[in-house]
């Protein structure tokens, strides 16, 4: 053989596992979108996130994709993208989502599922949601979703009524009840102000509505309970709200205020209690249904689940500094008391 045919069969050797590679198909892209911001759904910048930390969401997502044989990585591309509560960007990022054709799309809250909807009718969408998604327009059904959409819807209504409930119960003697919304997502606001006014009268509150959607006008908010001698707060789900935990206990411990929130970590955190979705349950669920869409399922056979499951949490160290002398009937029923 000729030193320069000898070359040739070398390079085009050499060139061969290069070729391989380049022919492999690029992994499916699975595009998480969260209307908060990074902090609210991961805790500080330094934490890992999402899918990749440690809270119990994350843990059980991750659960639920390993149960259909989905690892990150291996089988799949996975994208975090936060709009910092800028809503107005919904559209571009839709937009670029769907341009790049994703594999599928996750949602987090009402604006961003029905921007998601909008945006397209043939990736799928898996969502998880305190808003009936029929009344939003994303499914035809629970039980038979059509379209593009599923995933898993909670039940504010009833969440929001027993907290009311167990907040009275709490402290029995709280009658006129703070009721803070973020007004922002005014989707979630108009909900949550509906269900909680359907829940008042019955307990013999009064209740008075507050706004907040920056660090100043949650201040304001506590300046104003403190000036009217309101006796109670209930503080609205808002991812927000949830970034601002720290505000929220320091403020209630300071001003001596009961507050009932809509997450655990409010209460490992130093608040009174919480009573809230089993958010790790759901998660859990997000991962199944998106391991099954990425297998072959087709949303529009895999029906809404209705989760009902929630978690009562009282802060025993908390209700001692404000003098509330929690019964034990109350500690009998609680998920989990903290000392």
């Amino acid at each position: 053989m000729r030193r320069r045919d000898f070359i040739a069969v070398l390079g085009s050797a050499a060139a061969w596992p290069m070729a391989a590679r380049a022919q492999q198909p690029a992994l499916p892209v699975v595009a998480s979108v969260f209307g908060a911001s990074r902090e609210a759904v991961c805790g500080p910048l330094e934490s890992p996130c999402f899918l990749y930390s440690s809270t119990p969401q994350s843990v059980a997502l991750r659960k639920g994709l390993s149960e259909t044989g989905v690892v990150v990585g291996r089988n799949v591309t996975w994208e975090d993208h936060f709009l910092e509560f800028q809503y107005d960007r919904l559209p571009a990022v839709m937009a670029d989502l769907v341009r790049r054709r994703v594999a599928m799309i996750l949602v987090h809250d009402a604006p961003t599922a029905i921007a998601a909807k909008k945006a397209t009718a043939t990736i799928p969408i898996v969502f998880e949601l305190g808003i009936d998604p029929v009344e939003l327009g994303l499914v035809a059904s629970h039980s038979r979703p059509g379209g593009n959409a599923t995933g898993v819807h909670w039940f504010p209504q009833q969440l929001i009524g027993k907290r009311l409930e167990l907040l009275h119960n709490l402290v029995p003697k709280a009658v006129r009840v703070a009721v803070l919304i973020n007004p922002s997502n005014v989707i979630a606001a108009e909900t949550q102000l509906r269900n909680v006014q359907e829940a008042a009268p019955s307990l013999g509150l009064q209740i008075q509505i507050l706004n907040a959607a920056t660090i100043g006008e949650i201040d304001a908010a506590f300046a104003t309970i403190a000036r009217e001698h309101l006796d109670a707060l209930f503080v609205a789900g808002n991812g927000f709200f949830v970034s601002r935990t720290v505000q929220f206990v320091t403020l209630a411990a300071r001003d001596r205020i009961p507050a009932t929130y809509a997450s655990r970590e409010a209460v490992a955190a130093g608040g009174l209690m919480s009573y809230a979705t089993d958010a790790a349950g759901g998660f859990r669920q997000v991962g199944v249904y998106t391991g099954q869409i990425l297998k072959g399922a087709k949303p529009a056979d895999l029906p809404v689940v209705q989760s009902s499951r929630f978690e009562f949490v009282i802060n025993l160290g908390t209700a001692r500094a404000l003098g509330i002398d929690v019964r034990p009937q109350l500690v009998a029923i609680a998920d989990e008391v903290i000392e």
